[in-house]
């Protein structure tokens, strides 16, 4: 889809409790979905030590995943990169998570549709894990930090 470099006027936003609400569902979600991802990573592991992997100074495959100097930063990529997935899919597929779903919110880009893989980034690197949504309780349009600067909206749906 083809967006236009003008904005919209965009709608009046989410509110502050209704946004923290969908926050917390889908941070449930994303432990689900981090653990599964984890779980794969030791088990991958587990079958490279039965190949030979030596484990030797390290507790077990939690030590190894997180002093390992040689592992421990792209283990914490992979779980950054797990979460930035998690919310760029649903933001930019129907501009809905399951928290959103469930607290009837949507995701609209400033530019008309859905945002792009770039703004869902830009969202979340400006989001402060949730705390740039306390700025919705001051704004006019109840508009959160991160939506400002990644030019986009989350407002309420009625179904």
């Amino acid at each position: 889809m083809a967006q236009s470099s003008t904005p919209m006027s965009v709608p009046k936003g989410a509110g502050f409790f209704r946004r923290m609400g969908a926050w917390l569902y889908d941070f449930l979600v994303l432990i689900a979905v981090e653990m599964l991802a984890i779980a794969l990573v030791v088990g991958g592991i587990a079958v490279a030590m039965q190949m030979g992997l030596s484990m030797e100074g390290y507790v077990d495959v939690g030590d190894y995943l997180t002093r390992n100097p040689a592992v421990s930063p792209f283990f914490s990529l992979f779980v950054f990169a797990v979460a930035a997935a998690f919310y760029g899919y649903f933001w930019t597929h129907g501009g809905q998570t399951v928290g959103m779903k469930a607290w009837k919110l949507k995701m609209v880009s400033e530019f008309g549709g859905d945002i792009s893989f770039t703004q869902s980034l830009v969202r979340m690197a400006t989001a402060c894990l949730g705390l740039g949504n306390l700025l919705a309780l001051f704004d006019s349009n109840n508009r959160a930090f991160q939506d400002h600067f990644a030019h986009c909206q989350v407002v309420k749906i009625e179904k």
